[in-house]
């Protein structure tokens, strides 16, 4: 099967530091430079659309994401797949998700990282450092990604929170979970069933960078939406309900 995973990188608003304030940002004069260097728009049709995972391959296709989004998130999309037939339903209908948020999201980067789809945007928009208040920009975003959701029922949502490694444990790992909650807590005002999602936060401990670079903690500070199908959605495509 095939698993949706959105990357949001928060917002940098404060100039780099040691001290326990976690989040931090670099900031050029009196303003904040959020930018991505070197990063291009590819969309759907420029990705390498990775196969289903199937028996024995699991390993494989989990190394690649993990690498790329963090062993948590790994370990939902392999955790959810099913392969074969079956497999290769719910990968269509997650093809199709999938596109329709690449062309709503202008500001976003959509790449397929093994079995997975991860939405990358260009700068920082949900938060401000230290902040779990999602920015006007962020609720845009978010109000697209619930459009898809409730149109694809049959799916679970987990919602992880993530921060570099400057501040204590303690701050980053609050800090996290409020994020974490803040865009299912938006998600839901937006119809999408709480049922549906599971908010968590992981604080500095699934790093997907170099912590020790400042480039490596923008990308650090990030929430990830896994999207995968649920047990119903699973049966309804096996039995031939769900083509």
């Amino acid at each position: 099967m095939l698993a949706v995973t959105m990357l949001f990188t928060s917002c940098q608003t404060t100039a780099p530091t040691t001290s326990g304030t976690g989040d931090t940002s670099t900031t050029t004069g009196n303003r904040t430079d959020t930018s991505t260097t070197g990063q291009e728009k590819t969309g759907m049709n420029k990705t390498t659309k990775g196969g289903i995972i199937g028996a024995g391959s699991g390993a494989v296709v989990g190394g690649i994401i993990g690498n790329r989004m963090g062993n948590t998130a790994a370990g939902a999309i392999i955790g959810a797949a099913v392969g074969g037939a079956t497999g290769a339903v719910i990968g269509r209908r997650m093809d199709k998700q999938a596109e329709e948020l690449e062309k709503s999201m202008e500001n976003a980067n959509v790449e397929r990282v093994g079995e997975a789809i991860r939405v990358n945007f260009d700068s920082g928009i949900l938060f401000a450092v230290n902040s779990a208040e999602l920015s006007a920009a962020a609720k845009k975003d978010i109000a697209k990604l619930a459009e898809t959701l409730k149109k694809y029922d049959g799916t679970n949502i987990i919602i992880e929170g993530h921060t570099d490694n400057t501040g204590s444990r303690e701050l980053n790992q609050g800090l996290s979970e409020r994020r974490a909650q803040s865009v299912a807590n938006y998600a839901r005002t937006l119809g999408v069933e709480a049922s549906r999602m599971e908010a968590k936060g992981y604080a500095f401990d699934q790093p997907i960078a170099d912590n020790t670079t400042a480039e490596g903690r923008q990308q650090n500070r990030r929430v990830e939406v896994i999207i995968v199908a649920n047990e119903e959605l699973k049966k309804a495509a096996e039995s031939g309900e769900v083509k």
